[in-house]
């Protein structure tokens, strides 16, 4: 009961695209209907014309084109080509020059960041703390030198003490 109840409600007003008549519902034939244009290779033959309201010399053309074909000429042949398909095999398959376009956006990027980096490295980040200097770390050096820190495997295991230089 609730199932019918619930299909019933669904049919009358739930789907947009359908007319009601006596219970029945009949889908509306529209432009939506059809499968756009599109030109790919793994699929020529669209469903579609690629000019779809056609001038009269156009149709004049799909009249002479139920004839024999032998009286068409090349160029008659060629925009009856284009009344059906908008580009060639040849033409899907030329290179684009998009590329340069995604090569020039990545490096302006690219060099976007680069700015933005340096801008907080001159006046975000302060600067470097004194410990980095060569000074201190020579005087820190002879420090754990002198307190011979880690003596059998480590940091003054490496010292000749004899000899005040480092071993070879």
């Amino acid at each position: 009961m609730l199932a019918s109840r619930a299909l019933s409600l669904i049919t009358k007003c739930g789907i947009s695209t359908c007319i009601q008549a006596r219970g029945h519902s009949v889908a509306k034939v529209g432009a939506s209907s059809l499968s756009p244009y599109y030109d790919r290779k793994d699929d020529p033959l669209t469903a579609v014309d690629f000019v779809e309201q056609l001038s009269r010399e156009q149709k004049s053309l799909k009249e002479k084109e139920k004839s024999s074909w032998v009286s068409l000429s090349t160029d008659e042949k060629l925009k009856l080509y284009r009344i059906r398909f908008h580009q060639s095999f040849v033409e899907m398959n030329k290179g684009s020059n998009e590329w340069k376009s995604v090569i020039g956006g990545a490096l302006f990027l690219i060099g976007l960041t680069g700015l933005y980096f340096a801008w907080q490295r001159v006046y975000v980040y302060a600067d470097a703390p004194h410990t980095f200097s060569n000074e201190w770390k020579a005087k820190q050096t002879k420090r754990m030198v002198d307190m011979r820190i880690n003596p059998i495997q480590g940091f003054a295991s490496k010292w000749d003490y004899e000899h005040n230089k480092w071993k070879k």
